[in-house]
């Protein structure tokens, strides 16, 4: 699944998780700074933001791009010295690519909220006292809300285009790695579909998991600290009083609360999605048989199998019931949460409207990607199943015995009597 695509896979995610890690750190504790060196210095602190697209071609992003194409050059050659690969354009330039779209993305919606600030601070002073603000005042804003949207639009559109290739470059690299070694692997139950179907909702699954993972981590790096300087205007909390960095502890406290309900009502469901698949390609594998062999697919043996499909999804059918329950009256709860947590300041009139949006937007950036496991568990339980299915192959590649599951299918077991 990986050595196909990537170089040795385990040093290597572990050295892009080190070198991120690095530049990040670096940039903020003096690589920010060093843009100044060559022309090129942050943003004066306290001055206000630049509103609107100019800012990704303002000194301070211009040098991120450089600062950004070095430590990705420093990467891709080392792992091109050390271990050449013949996917390594896209498994790490693409990869590379992916990854600024991602944080572009985010910077987008910083944009957003540094909008919304002017904007309805200006849409509330239009209201009292009546004709204090002009119309071209406030198209002058919208504009500006235009362009962001338009670019947000553009960006999206190319990284959908461009992802569809790499997602479709790993299947390559997959397929032709398993057809490689086809003869031992021909053998195992539904070997066929794993390589044709499983392989491609492996890599866009991945990938899809991938790209949200990045984009919560980005979004906290950028949300963040914008964030904790909003918790100043926070008098206090319900029930709690006053608390040092108030709407950071609370994004924290309520996400992890949301994150481990979830994982802890869920538990059951990837087992299950994978005893789904097994049972359905034996449904269809028999199906296959009985196109070409009059004694195959008889009646009472489809009844037989259809029995397990109908039996496995009414197990799944009842655990993702009351997982549903639990995800639904979360998502209810955390959509008034920071509203919610804000009354007692709304209510001594501390803020404005404009920071009041800023406040609403930035927390339900921070929070969310504090619950990427919530929002991610449904994909999570679907690659796990996949995962499952696809490591019978490296197992055998690798000279070891395969899972349980698949041996007491060898054998001929019946998988749906198994206990979920």
């Amino acid at each position: 699944m990986f050595v196909s695509f990537f170089p040795k896979p385990k040093l290597f995610f572990i050295s892009a998780a080190v070198w991120s890690l690095v530049g990040i750190l670096f940039w903020f504790f003096g690589g920010a700074q060093l843009g100044a060196t060559f022309g090129l210095p942050p943003a004066p602190a306290g001055a206000p933001p630049i509103l609107g697209v100019p800012v990704f071609w303002s000194g301070p992003f211009i040098w991120f791009y450089i600062y950004f194409a070095a430590f990705l050059a420093a990467f891709y050659q080392f792992w091109r010295l050390y271990s050449p690969h013949p996917w390594q354009n896209w498994s790490i330039l693409g990869s590379a690519m992916i990854l600024f779209s991602t944080y572009i993305s985010v910077e987008l919606y910083v944009a957003l909220n540094n909008w919304r600030r002017p904007f309805f601070d200006l849409f509330q002073k239009a209201l009292t006292p009546p004709v204090s603000v002009s119309a071209d005042e406030l198209y002058s804003l919208f504009w500006i809300y235009a362009w962001i949207g338009m670019a947000n639009i553009m960006l999206f559109v190319l990284t959908r285009f461009y992802v569809s290739h790499y997602i479709f470059r790993w299947r390559t690299a997959m397929n032709d790695y398993y057809m490689a070694n086809w003869s031992r692997l021909r053998h195992i139950e539904g070997a066929s579909q794993r390589v044709q179907e499983d392989t491609m909702r492996f890599s866009t699954t991945m990938e899809g998991l991938g790209v949200a993972f990045a984009d919560s981590i980005l979004t906290l790096i950028a949300f963040l600290p914008l964030l904790a300087q909003l918790s100043t205007y926070i008098t206090e909390l319900p029930f709690f009083g006053q608390v040092p960095y108030s709407l950071v502890v609370a994004a924290v406290v309520w996400s992890l609360f949301g994150t481990v309900l979830l994982a802890v009502v869920g538990i059951k469901l990837p087992g299950l999605e994978f005893r789904n698949q097994r049972v359905e390609a034996a449904y269809r594998k028999e199906l296959v048989y009985g196109e070409d062999h009059e004694d195959r697919a008889q009646p009472p043996t489809m009844a037989e199998l259809f029995a397990n499909v109908r039996k496995n999804y009414f197990r799944l059918y009842f655990h993702y019931a009351y997982f549903n329950v639990f995800r639904s009256g979360f998502g209810q709860a955390d959509a008034i949460f920071a509203s919610l947590i804000l009354i007692p300041t709304i209510a001594a009139g501390k803020i404005t409207l404009g920071i009041w949006q800023q406040i609403a937007t930035a927390f339900s950036q921070v929070s969310s990607s504090f619950q990427y496991l919530v929002t991610s568990w449904p994909t999570i339980v679907e690659l796990l199943s996949i995962y499952k299915r696809l490591r019978a192959f490296e197992a055998t590649l690798d000279g070891q015995p395969l899972p349980d599951i698949d041996q007491r299918y060898i054998k001929g077991q019946d998988l749906a009597s198994d206990h979920a």
